[in-house]
């Protein structure tokens, strides 16, 4: 999972990516209003989380012009006013929850899982296809009870794929989510990654396919299937 992480307050700022990315997710910190308007900025970020007490342009103007772009990722307001009339402002203008200062990590994680799992319209934090399961919060992946080991670029990239069975996920869309590890991940170091999976997966009843010209799609491989390089 990506975050937008938008607070002023540098060690504020610091502390909550780092507790994010024990968590395994990707985080991009930013300090400004004005940075988190950037024209095709929102397209990358599962989820955001947003302080209202920006300089310059503050959390509530960005997040009414994100609204009015009609981005829908869910976004969770931080802020240190702890009034009423705040907070109902904050979700009048489409925040989807929100936190007040000074807050506890942990339930800012747990507030975050449950939007996030509300976004995909799941009631756990488990993806489900054929055998495989994949632990969202304790980040396994497990075949019949058994663990399948992966390494952290092999975990997100299953993670992109098992929240859309069935559906196309484009190499771009792969290579923002992955590219936070690697300056130079590039659309031929996901064919590598996807080489790696499938030929993993395909023992364990599940198919990668390509889709050509667009990107891959993860499904129950049918009896006898099997999915090469180029499937």
């Amino acid at each position: 999972m990506r975050v937008l992480l938008v607070e002023d307050d540098a060690a504020l700022g610091l502390g909550v990516a780092r507790a994010l990315e024990r968590e395994g997710w990707q985080v991009d910190l930013l300090q400004e209003g004005r940075a988190a308007l950037a024209p095709g900025l929102m397209g990358q970020f599962d989820l955001a989380v947003l302080d209202l007490g920006l300089p310059g342009v503050d959390g509530m103007t960005v997040l009414r012009e994100w609204r009015s772009q009609g981005l829908k990722l869910p976004v969770l307001l931080l802020t240190a006013r702890d009034e009423l009339a705040d907070r109902v402002s904050g979700l009048n203008a489409g925040a989807d929850d929100y936190l007040v200062k000074p807050f506890d990590l942990s339930e800012l994680i747990a507030r975050l899982r449950a939007l996030k799992r509300r976004a995909e319209g799941r009631t756990s934090d488990c993806l489900v296809l054929g055998a495989l399961s994949l632990d969202l919060a304790h980040k396994e992946l497990s075949h019949k009870g058994e663990i399948v080991r992966l390494s952290p670029r092999e975990y997100a990239l299953t993670e992109m794929l098992m929240q859309r069975p069935g559906r196309v996920v484009s190499k771009d869309a792969i290579v923002a989510r992955l590219s936070s590890w690697e300056s130079d991940f590039s659309e031929n170091s996901v064919e590598v990654y996807v080489c790696r999976l499938r030929k993993r997966f395909v023992e364990l009843g599940v198919a990668i396919r390509t889709v050509r010209g667009f990107g891959y799609a993860i499904d129950q491989a049918q009896p006898g299937e099997t999915v090469g390089a180029d499937g």
